[in-house]
């Protein structure tokens, strides 16, 4: 599914989300910068986006990971146009199979990734064990809005509005109707700190912005 967007997701992802997205992963790209991490793994990197915010915060050596081989072949082509090469590395990997050493990196982000693992329990453990003893993984995900009248207009534009603009720009209906199911049945708040935290993770924290819409949650292993 990812593969057959990838040519229009980043258009998609600023016009459905009114430029909004980069106010979001600016708040995960500022939570990083603040420990200062040398190495850093972006899992379900997509297009890259995460990453090379990151590289443009921090002198870090990034690591993008995503299941999709297409998503990352938009992304190498930002990253050369970029000249990031030899800071940022986009590879294939499956979040629950990761191939890195335990205890390999000093923090470890995902952007509106994790809900799509299979498994999510299993993934967010593979994220434990590449993270070095202490260090952080910050997970930027969709939320469900507490507030009825949000929640409704949330909904209604989700569920309704955003698979239509998907059949008229992706060619792709399905696509952007799993986007609004994939939020339904995500785990937020309490509970995906529960499942965090059954990962291996000691601390988990999460901020809730826009409304409830999203959620940046702390992981510290």
């Amino acid at each position: 599914m990812f593969d057959n967007i990838s040519p229009t997701y980043d258009t998609l992802n600023r016009s459905l989300s009114f430029g909004i997205d980069k106010f979001w992963r600016s708040l995960l790209v500022n939570a990083v910068k603040k420990e200062n991490p040398q190495f850093i793994l972006d899992m379900a990197t997509g297009t890259a986006d995460v990453a090379i915010a990151l590289s443009k915060k921090m002198n870090a050596q990034i690591i993008g990971a995503d299941i999709s081989e297409k998503m990352l072949e938009v992304g190498r082509r930002k990253i050369d146009k970029l000249e990031l090469e030899k800071q940022i590395k986009l590879e294939s990997g499956d979040s629950e199979h990761l191939k890195y050493q335990s205890n390999t990196f000093d923090a470890a982000t995902a952007a509106f990734g994790v809900r799509n693992f299979e498994n999510l329990q299993l993934g967010l453990s593979e994220l434990h064990r590449v993270l070095k003893p202490g260090k952080k993984a910050f997970i930027l995900e969709f939320s469900k809005p507490r507030n009825p009248i949000i929640a409704g207009l949330y909904w209604f534009y989700s569920s309704k509005l955003i698979p239509l603009l998907g059949r008229i720009i992706a060619k792709d209906y399905s696509a952007y109707v799993y986007l609004c199911e994939s939020v339904r049945a995500f785990p937020d708040g309490d509970d995906f700190k529960k499942i965090a935290q059954n990962a291996g993770f000691s601390v988990v924290t999460d901020r809730r912005v826009t409304f409830g819409v999203v959620s940046l949650y702390t992981c510290v292993k």
